[in-house]
């Protein structure tokens, strides 16, 4: 828990620094979460790479169910949405999240990332990517975005 606190504190410093003041954005990131995993320093340092990278990134926070990224996708019109996990125990709500967006039919990409989460995981539930770190899901979101 302090490891978090100081965490927070130390990015409350840098993230100026690392996301300039870009006003024109590349697209709409929604990132979170899912629902049951309370964990965020991973989630949080890769919206800093991607906003660092000249995306609007809507953060959601920890615990996010399915209909709240929904919700957050459709009222900022989001171009991508990203599912965090560090526990395995949360890696079946990624999937259950994916199954709805793709349900809703809405016109996003999703990625997915955290300790547990694979190439292959992120294959088998229908994600549209994967990173296994910060810079590269920045990259992963350039390429998705630029794609569609």
């Amino acid at each position: 828990l302090r490891a978090a606190q100081a965490m927070k504190a130390g990015v409350s410093i840098f993230k100026p620094l690392l996301t300039g003041s870009t006003q024109v954005y590349k697209g709409v990131v929604v990132i979170g979460t899912v629902k049951g995993d309370l964990h965020d320093i991973g989630k949080n340092l890769v919206a800093m790479m991607i906003e660092g990278a000249g995306f609007r990134v809507v953060d959601l926070g920890t615990n996010v169910d399915a209909e709240k990224f929904i919700k957050a996708s459709k009222n900022y019109n989001a171009d991508v949405v990203g599912l965090s996990a560090l526990l395995t125990t949360t890696m079946p709500a990624m999937e259950a999240t994916i199954a709805t967006i793709k349900e809703a039919a809405l016109p996003v990409k999703t990625i997915v990332g955290g300790a547990p989460v694979t190439q292959a995981f992120a294959h088998q539930i229908g994600a549209d990517g994967y990173s296994d770190d910060a810079p590269g899901a920045a990259q992963l979101v350039q390429k998705l975005i630029k794609n569609q």
